[in-house]
């Protein structure tokens, strides 16, 4: 099946919009081949603003309509607990009030953007969206992450060269406890770092410290930055370490 007869059989539906590459791809195909849609955005504590200033940008290109939930999932106590499976969880919660909010707008269906290349053995997530009857085109259709990068720049989206990601729940080490605090003072280091040139780079938290990782090509420029990032980021980390061991994206 190809994504234009996916849209064919499914003419009426509402598109989970993140602000990536992968729900930018689908909203586009959503734009050109359903009958009717509209894109949703669920923000939370998870996600920087970076993330709705994109999504809103890519709306507004496709002509599509936005709507922003408002949603505060530290909430859920089994989220806000962060263990292992916490992305279940979360998902669940999500998409849940997502469901609620497009099915009131007369959407019987609800997409997301996974694609083919996404391992759903190491995503427990997708378990939540299969539960849920959410539908991912682009896995469906054998759409990988590599052809996802292809049809956004071919279309001329303005994130089809975005690093993938992660929500900041992920800085968090499992079984420690997520706080807003934490979460703040993650997203205002991820903050610097992206003004100071670094891309595609995690800030872990480690109790009070930080670790930071960053791609092998990055590595010079994140050494001769870690003095700067100590000294502005002294009120949020007693420490910032530097990991040796490259960053890998997750893509292929």
């Amino acid at each position: 099946m190809t994504i234009q007869e996916f849209f064919q059989e499914h003419p009426v539906c509402a598109v989970a919009f993140s602000g990536g590459v992968d729900s930018a791809v689908l909203l586009s195909a959503a734009a050109a081949y359903a009958k009717r849609t509209a894109a949703y955005f669920v923000k939370t504590p998870f996600q920087p603003d970076f993330e709705l200033a994109d999504a809103r940008e890519t709306a507004r290109r496709l002509a599509v309509p936005l709507t922003v939930l408002e949603f505060d999932i530290l909430s859920v106590p089994e989220v806000a607990a962060n263990p292992a499976d916490r992305c279940y969880y979360c998902k669940r919660a999500l998409f849940t009030r997502l469901l609620e909010a497009a099915e009131a707008d007369g959407f019987p269906l609800v997409l997301d953007g996974g694609n083919a290349s996404d391992d759903a053995s190491d995503r427990p997530g997708m378990r939540a969206l299969r539960e849920l009857g959410v539908r991912s085109p682009l896995r469906e259709c054998g759409v990988t992450k590599a052809e996802v990068r292809r049809l956004a720049r071919a279309a001329g989206l303005p994130v089809w060269d975005k690093p993938s990601y992660a929500c900041l729940a992920t800085r968090v080490p499992a079984g420690t406890a997520i706080t807003r605090r934490d979460l703040d003072r993650i997203a205002r280091g991820e903050a610097l770092l992206a003004s100071l040139g670094l891309s595609d780079f995690r800030l872990r938290l480690r109790g009070e410290d930080a670790l930071l990782q960053v791609r092998e090509e990055q590595f010079d420029l994140a050494l001769r930055l870690l003095p700067a990032l100590r000294e502005r980021l002294a009120e949020d980390f007693r420490n910032i370490l530097l990991d040796e061991t490259p960053r890998v994206s997750r893509e292929t």
